[in-house]
């Protein structure tokens, strides 16, 4: 096994700042928030949510509509990976009528494209958004399908065989994004 370096690339008070950068954007990018609704990927993607949506209430003062999505069996790749290494299923959460909305969608690290494409589909399953824009924290390039975030975090330039590693308070020990290099 080899040797790994870590590199924190944001910590906790970074993050923070970085999210409610997301959320300024967001509020301003979309002038009616009634027509918002908020959509994690789980897992991280969905505790990102949750704290965007709770920034854009700030923001705004509307209660925007929040959902989750697992994209577990919209995913490409669902019988090519051995038996140990099948994703853990989740349950999805959209509560709320889609139509005439302009719908975030947000994940943590957005790489080949492919969990967003399985997203959009898993989306299009509870109904038809007049909008779908992406958030991301961290966009490390590497696209695979045309995909391109409306709002990034953190670009951050990695080679194909590097992994980004977020970290969320809601389920690690802390806040932070760990770019973790092979030497």
């Amino acid at each position: 096994m080899s040797a790994v370096n870590e590199k924190v690339v944001l910590e906790h008070d970074d993050l923070a700042r970085t999210l409610r950068r997301i959320a300024h954007e967001i509020a301003e990018k979309n002038p009616q928030p009634e027509a918002l609704a908020i959509v994690g990927i789980h897992t991280r993607g969905a505790l990102l949510a949750r704290r965007l949506h709770t920034l854009l209430a700030e923001l705004t003062g509307v209660e925007l509509p929040i959902g989750d999505l697992d994209i577990s069996f919209y995913r490409d790749d669902v019988g090519a990976k051995a038996p140990g290494d099948q994703p853990v299923v989740h349950s999805s959460h959209i509560d709320f009528d889609l139509a005439g909305t302009t719908v975030v969608l947000v994940d943590d690290v957005l790489f080949t494209g492919r969990t967003v494409r399985a997203a959009i589909d898993a989306l299009f399953d509870y109904g038809r958004p007049q909008r779908v824009q992406l958030a991301v924290l961290c966009d490390r390039g590497h696209r695979e399908l045309p995909i391109r975030p409306d709002y990034v975090g953190k670009n951050l330039p990695t080679r194909r065989d590097e992994a980004v590693d977020v970290h969320d308070e809601g389920v690690d020990l802390g806040d932070m994004i760990n770019d973790r290099r092979p030497r």
